[in-house]
């Protein structure tokens, strides 16, 4: 395993992350801590789950991803041993936002922190996160697909110092030792890190967002923020739900697979998703690589990604995920994956 600074903070954390958002949904308590175990024998350090969690949302299982990590930890007594993100949930905006956690109001002020953040440690049986995370903006944004912004400028949002205000007082009391943003834009990773240094609060250390062959939007205005200002990028969706293992191809459903299993994620489900893994999945045939696996490599290869977020609904699934670390894409994989990118970018946004 190889490990990378955690943007300007000074812990190191695994290439690997272990993702999370399956367990309470698709995989029981006992399958989680199956994963968990095997993450830790690879050397996997960070473990990343969400007040959320797991996906699809449903008041029904919200916080079973949360409860079996701490159900987890309570039994191994490895607390120590892993780096635990969990993230909050943010207001209830757009049609495809819970609605159920926290009264769906859920802004990012001192009472909706505060009540998510007490609710995470108690479902987790710890007394501190090592990164804490916004899941979505306060304000509304493009995110989980959608296109065609639309500014709101009347909008009932918590300013941006307010929050960081709040998550200040977290780090004083202990409770949280660093903090990272997901889904966000270049404007608000711009505006945190102002702000930070404005008012001396505490500076965003990573930035959670989708990363794929399918969806390489992060490079545009994103990546030279994690270079130069240290914000690292920890990749979620990196094989697109699945597409990206070949095994939806020609309209292919298996038993058991996201895509089959609900309707919700129709950004992976287009025309042009399709066209882009099939090419990608002949790319890796060619050259003798699995196509997961690759797809998998070409984002640990990138220099702006700290740590890759992995998930697995079963051990085989994970175990061909972890060995991604060890395949190098030769120049030639990586120019013919160039022309792929150039005639369909970013099919799944």
């Amino acid at each position: 395993m190889q490990y990378h600074q955690l943007g300007s903070s000074t812990l190191t954390v695994s290439q690997i992350t272990l993702g999370t958002m399956t367990w309470g949904e698709q995989n029981t308590e006992a399958e989680a801590h199956a994963q968990i175990d095997m993450a830790l024998a690879h050397g996997v350090n960070l473990i990343d789950v969400a007040e959320m969690y797991p996906v699809p949302p449903r008041p029904e299982t919200q916080g079973l991803t949360e409860q079996y990590l701490g159900s987890w930890f309570k039994q191994s007594g490895k607390r120590d041993q892993v780096l635990l993100a969990t993230k909050a949930t943010g207001p209830a905006r757009k049609p495809h936002n819970p609605r159920h956690i926290r009264g769906g109001i859920n802004h990012f002020d001192r009472k909706g922190l505060t009540e998510a953040l007490n609710g995470s440690l108690a479902r987790l049986q710890t007394d501190y996160v090592d990164l804490y995370q916004l899941h979505w903006p306060d304000r509304s944004v493009n995110s989980f697909g959608e296109l065609n912004y639309t500014h709101y400028p009347d909008e009932d949002t918590i300013a941006i110092e307010e929050t960081l205000t709040v998550l200040a007082e977290f780090i004083k009391a202990g409770k949280v030792r660093h903090i990272g943003i997901s889904n966000e834009t270049p404007w608000g990773i711009a505006q945190f890190i102002r702000l930070s240094e404005k008012y001396d609060l505490p500076r965003i250390v990573t930035i959670q967002n989708p990363y794929s062959l399918l969806n390489r939007i992060f490079e545009i205005g994103h990546a030279e923020f994690s270079y130069r200002d240290k914000v690292g990028l920890l990749a979620y969706s990196p094989l697109a739900f699945g597409i990206l293992s070949g095994k939806y191809l020609n309209g292919a459903r298996p038993a058991g697979g996201r895509l089959t299993l609900f309707e919700r994620f129709s950004r992976y489900s287009n025309p042009q998703v399709e066209r882009a893994a099939a090419e990608y999945s002949n790319l890796a045939k060619k050259h003798g690589l699995d196509p997961a696996q690759m797809a998998l490599a070409f984002v640990n290869s990138r220099g702006f990604v700290t740590s890759n977020i992995i998930g697995a609904t079963t051990l085989e699934q994970l175990q061909s995920n972890l060995d991604s670390i060890h395949i190098t894409l030769s120049d030639e994989v990586l120019r013919e994956i160039t022309a792929i990118h150039t005639r369909q970018p970013n099919p799944a946004p």
